[in-house]
């Protein structure tokens, strides 16, 4: 009798991953960056305290690819087997999910490619660097067997603000990858929401952002993440700023679709002035 109960546990539970991986192709969005994408929200000298706002909550319609390219439920710190050198907390992933589905379950399961590395500069992500070809190679997986990338969200430049050669080198390099990446992946017009930064920390902060903000290239939407409170070491946004921006990223997400329109008021009440260079 026990084992016929467990012969029935272990089917059900084959059929239920079947049916969730079935659903988690139809909307995949990559997570690609530095430590603000990455996440370390609540970390504090290398410790996360551990907390997990009710916003970044595990949800069974949101998975995520793992370091071993499997699907699993998705859950706090997103990108922890992602980059294991850094201490990983609380990023905008788990947040942007939750809005997405808070405003239209519609969309299905959701799945999460998270690919940030802490401390990457730009150069580390052209091609044929050992980022791009992680990059390029989780996306492919994460739509084996059917599934659309639906967005690549992207926060990273803080590293490129030290010195004024790669800042004023910044907006020729992020053209070059988003043009290479989208050619790699065959999808010409792939939506990248990109973030401007909050900080830096260095002189140079400036002309990154004024790159990032005019960017030149179709099919990029510029989340002004400015003004988000930062930890003490004036560089990394905080728990609630990581809610915060993960709504804004949803938020520009869903403005995309014009079926959520009447929607969207709802989460980009937020920040409605930090959306800019929408060129869909």
């Amino acid at each position: 009798m026990k084992s016929t109960r467990l012969m029935f546990m272990i089917l059900a539970l084959a059929n239920f991953t079947c049916r969730v991986n079935s659903q988690l192709a139809k909307n995949i969005f990559l997570l690609g960056g530095q430590s603000n994408m990455f996440g370390v929200g609540g970390v504090v000298k290398n410790n996360w305290d551990g907390v997990i706002p009710p916003e970044c909550k595990p949800n069974p319609a949101i998975l995520k690819l793992d370091a071993k390219l499997q699907r699993v439920e998705a859950k706090e710190p997103l990108h922890n087997d992602i980059d294991t050198n850094v201490t990983s907390g609380i990023g905008p992933g788990m947040p942007y999910e939750n809005a997405i589905l808070k405003n239209d379950s519609r969309l299905g399961v959701l799945g999460l490619v998270p690919c940030a590395v802490s401390g990457s500069k730009i150069t580390n992500w052209q091609k044929r660097t050992l980022l791009y070809n992680q990059l390029v190679r989780r996306a492919k997986a994460a739509v084996r067997g059917g599934g659309v990338i639906r967005a690549m969200h992207w926060y990273q430049g803080e590293s490129d603000t030290v010195r004024k050669t790669d800042a004023d080198a910044y907006r020729g390099r992020m053209q070059k990858f988003v043009t290479d990446l989208r050619n790699d992946l065959g999808i010409p017009k792939l939506l990248i929401i990109q973030v401007a930064l909050a900080s830096g920390g260095k002189h140079y902060t400036g002309i990154v952002r004024e790159a990032q903000l005019k960017l030149g290239l179709p099919n990029i939407i510029t989340v002004d993440a400015q003004g988000l409170p930062l930890q003490k070491d004036n560089l990394h946004l905080t728990t609630p700023s990581q809610v915060r921006l993960g709504g804004m990223l949803a938020a520009a997400f869903l403005r995309t679709l014009e079926i959520n329109k009447p929607k969207f008021k709802e989460i980009f009440q937020l920040s409605p002035q930090l959306v800019y260079n929408k060129k869909i």
